[in-house]
């Protein structure tokens, strides 16, 4: 999604004034004898710099930034005061001339330091075993402590009774004699007594009812 460009004042101040400084940049190295490409070539140079300079300022990372900021700045100051009518351009002097033919060696100085400068290392921990130790403060009793007096034994508990076995339920005669309807006839077909597992299968009762019967019925 495409974000629309809204004019700000700022903005425009900052391009109306880095383009007459770009053009008096650009005059005065005409004017000191760089013709061509190169008297373009001197206001980037210039413009370049400033801005290397105010990056390194606002991450502070060196304090050698300071001073190239300010050649920068006076490099710019000094090519807007000089064609505005206080430089006779037409008969530069001999050290301008000097200044313009020396500067692309000094931008270039300025350039690398900026750009590889160490960064300043950070402070490490306190290593928390350097700390020193608090002072052991030693503590005396003037008075005297009572003696405590003996506790007495606590009481034994009696043993828990044990718990009756619970009681086996009431079979109903009916119920013992289809019981043992059912064993008389499986042994009959499979000539084998009937297991207590097999019995509770016919007699879908509980298992505890089941193994009453199985029980008087003596089967396993």
């Amino acid at each position: 999604m495409s974000r629309s460009i809204r004019p700000d004042a700022v903005l425009v101040q900052a391009v109306i004034a880095g383009a007459l400084s770009f053009a008096h940049l650009h005059d005065l190295a005409a004017a000191a004898g760089q013709s061509g490409w190169k008297a373009w070539a001197y206001p980037v140079s210039v413009d370049l710099l400033l801005v290397a300079a105010w990056r390194r300022l606002r991450a502070g990372r060196s304090r050698s930034s300071w001073t190239w900021f300010a050649i920068a700045l006076c490099a710019s100051l000094g090519a807007n005061v000089a064609t505005a009518g206080m430089l006779d351009l037409h008969h530069v002097p001999g050290w301008l001339r000097i200044l313009v033919a020396g500067w692309p060696a000094l931008a270039f100085l300025g350039g690398t330091l900026l750009v590889h400068s160490p960064t300043e290392p950070a402070s490490a921990p306190t290593p928390v075993g350097d700390e020193p130790a608090a002072p052991e403060v030693e503590m005396h009793r003037t008075d005297t402590p009572e003696p405590t007096p003996a506790s007495a034994p606590a009481p034994e508990l009696p043993a828990a009774a044990p718990k009756p076995a619970a009681a086996a339920p009431a079979i109903p005669p009916a119920l013992l004699d289809h019981a043992r309807s059912i064993a008389d006839t499986h042994r009959a077909e499979t000539g084998e007594p009937i297991t207590a597992d097999a019995l509770t299968a016919r007699l879908g009762l509980p298992a505890a009812t089941c193994h009453a019967i199985a029980a008087q019925l003596q089967l396993t």
